[in-house]
């Protein structure tokens, strides 16, 4: 089973959180497109606007569940080994939900302030086609 991780690659923390994920993942369950790669994106329907709203998760299984802003980074969370014991005691917490919700807007709506824009847009060696295999 294979999921789509459609992510801002001219994001510092967006293109460190890849990394982060790549190297954790090797391509066995995750692959990433970048917002910037409009092709890709057309591919699922999504647009430029779409994607202000925070990264996107795609099952590759059934393209139409998908999860976006931080249910998306939630989902991911769950996905990882043991990681649902984490996201699961995250979500048990009563007010915890919403408030890691705000977070991310906040994170999300100034990215490129805080943690600055990169230059080149990042493309991950884990890409949706596999064309891009290390």
């Amino acid at each position: 089973m294979n999921y789509y991780v459609i992510y801002d690659g001219n994001c510092n923390l967006c293109v460190t959180l890849v990394r982060s994920l790549e190297t954790l993942d090797q391509g066995k369950l995750f692959r990433y497109s970048p917002m910037q790669d409009e092709q890709t994106l057309l591919q699922w329907g999504i647009s430029a606007q779409d994607c202000e709203q925070g990264m996107i998760l795609i099952d590759g299984n059934e393209p139409q569940r998908r999860w976006q802003g931080s249910n998306a980074a939630e989902e991911i969370g769950r996905l990882l080994p043991t990681g649902s014991i984490f996201v699961d005691a995250y979500r048990a917490l009563p007010g915890m939900k919403w408030a890691g919700d705000r977070f991310y807007e906040q994170i999300r709506d100034n990215r490129y302030t805080i943690f600055g824009k990169r230059s080149n847009t990042y493309q991950s060696a884990y890409c949706v086609d596999g064309s891009c295999k290390p």
